[in-house]
């Protein structure tokens, strides 16, 4: 492995960084150190997460015409069970053993689903079954489309729950023929771009049928006090488990299987205090992504993603463990993550984790993410590096905006097998800045750092493949 000073060369490039050194060498210094450890915010911002919770009334859907044979349609019942658990000032709409298919279910304020053992949601093939259209985010850009499967605008106390399962049948839609072999969605993925770019409203950024962008699998938009728990989630359309501009939110012990393109399993989007734990993802795209919007529409809603902790999940997923952006230009702060296992050997997935961190920004979003702290992850066979820091993420975009990147933590962490351990790439014009590790061990790492345009490196006790760094 390279020497402390070549850590900070590539391509010819040395950036402006400085090591600190392996021991901190006054007890006043320490205890300042300590004083400043970001995880002591985490237990006040999990103090003030709270799971909703719901009158003990329980209304089966099969009360109201489901048939859980697979082939009826099942939408109406859906529809009828939760208006009238609503009406009745909340409960438990209860999803029992059978295959129901439906087409959008809408969740009200005070209304848990609840998937049983044994029962699966099965989700239309046919777009026509998440129309009409409604308010939406799109990769990060706000527009009407089609309906998320299960969508939520403006509810309070809402959940899904359940030993049951999601059936998105992605594969079995039209889904990927939308954006594989240069498929209509690239038409208007650029179109919906170049509306927030130029500032056209809203209310005229309307796509749905004719139209080819896939909606997401479970979308709050807006939402307070909400609750994902214990259910495996099946091949979803687009992104899993998106929450938008809602906050107070748990996700804990699903598992999403995901294998079409841009399938990330959980994406809290300009949310703030998010609980995601106990989760398995193993997904074809990021694992857990914090986002925050796009480009000039993210920067004019302006609603920040922040206070979100991850616990004690599995990735499995692509690319990205706990991933940032691209999408955040709404900024992002205050990300932690603990405890999670790479590539388990009980979990495997359908590819590798490239990068167990993974944070993209650019000139083109913009804005800001400040404190991204890792600690305790353990695991194997990452297929990349370690970290992978890139704030010029699809440089081919044209950008002037400022961004920022610093306060990037990473401690007490174990992996065996990555092509190295860090790939930094800050820009001439906007340095990323305090990259820190703390007490790792890396073992067999075939290759060296790429470090560019970074201030303030830290390394402290690190030992890659056996040598302290």
């Amino acid at each position: 492995m390279p020497s402390r000073r070549s850590l900070l060369k590539a391509g010819g490039v040395l950036a402006a960084a400085t090591l600190a050194p392996g021991t901190v060498g006054t007890a006043s210094a320490q205890a300042e150190e300590r004083s400043a450890d970001p995880w002591r915010k985490v237990p006040d911002i999990l103090r003030k997460i709270r799971p909703p919770r719901f009158p003990r009334r329980r209304w089966e859907i099969t009360a109201f015409g489901a048939v859980g044979d697979g082939t009826t349609d099942c939408t109406a019942a859906f529809k009828a069970a939760i208006a009238e658990c609503h009406r009745a000032g909340g409960g438990r709409v209860v999803v029992p053993p059978g295959r129901f298919l439906t087409g959008a279910v809408h969740l009200l304020s005070n209304v848990e689903l609840h998937v049983s053992e044994g029962g699966v949601i099965a989700f239309s093939t046919d777009p026509n079954a998440y129309l009409p259209v409604v308010f939406t985010r799109w990769e990060g850009t706000e527009c009407y489309n089609y309906s998320p499967f299960i969508y939520a605008h403006g509810q309070r106390n809402i959940a899904v729950t359940g030993k049951g399962t999601l059936d998105g049948q992605a594969r079995q839609g039209p889904w990927e023929s939308w954006y594989a072999n240069s498929g209509p969605q690239g038409a208007d993925q650029r179109a919906l771009r170049k509306m927030g770019d130029d500032g056209v409203p809203v209310e005229e950024r309307v796509f749905g049928a004719g139209h080819y962008l896939r909606p997401a699998m479970v979308q709050f938009v807006k939402c307070q006090n909400i609750l994902v728990s214990d259910l495996t989630i099946l091949e979803p359309a687009m992104w899993t488990v998106n929450p938008v501009l809602s906050t107070n939110v748990t996700v804990r012990g699903i598992t999403v299987v995901s294998t079409l393109y841009n399938t990330d399993g959980c994406d809290p989007e300009a949310s703030s205090y998010v609980h995601i734990h106990d989760c398995r993802f193993n997904t074809n795209d990021d694992c857990v992504a914090v986002k925050s919007g796009r480009d000039a529409d993210g920067r004019r809603v302006g609603v920040p993603s922040e206070n979100i902790v991850v616990q004690d999940c599995s990735f499995s997923g692509r690319w990205g463990g706990i991933t940032v952006g691209s999408e955040m230009s709404g900024g992002v702060r205050n990300v932690f993550a603990e405890r999670c296992v790479i590539n388990s050997p009980d979990f495997p997935g359908n590819y590798p984790v490239k990068y167990p961190v993974y944070i993209k920004a650019s000139k083109k979003r913009g804005a800001y993410v400040e404190g991204v702290y890792v600690r305790g992850f353990t695991g194997q066979n990452v297929d990349r590096e370690v970290m992978f820091v890139n704030m010029a993420y699809q440089s081919g975009e044209q950008g002037t905006e400022p961004v920022s990147v610093r306060d990037i933590r990473m401690e007490r962490t174990r992996l065996d097998g990555a092509d190295a351990v860090l790939n930094l790439v800050g820009l001439e014009t906007d340095h990323l800045s305090g990259v820190r590790l703390e007490h790792c061990v890396f073992t067999n790492v075939t290759g060296p750092n790429t470090i560019t345009f970074t201030d303030d490196l830290t390394l402290r006790k690190v030992f890659v493949n056996g040598v302290e760094q």
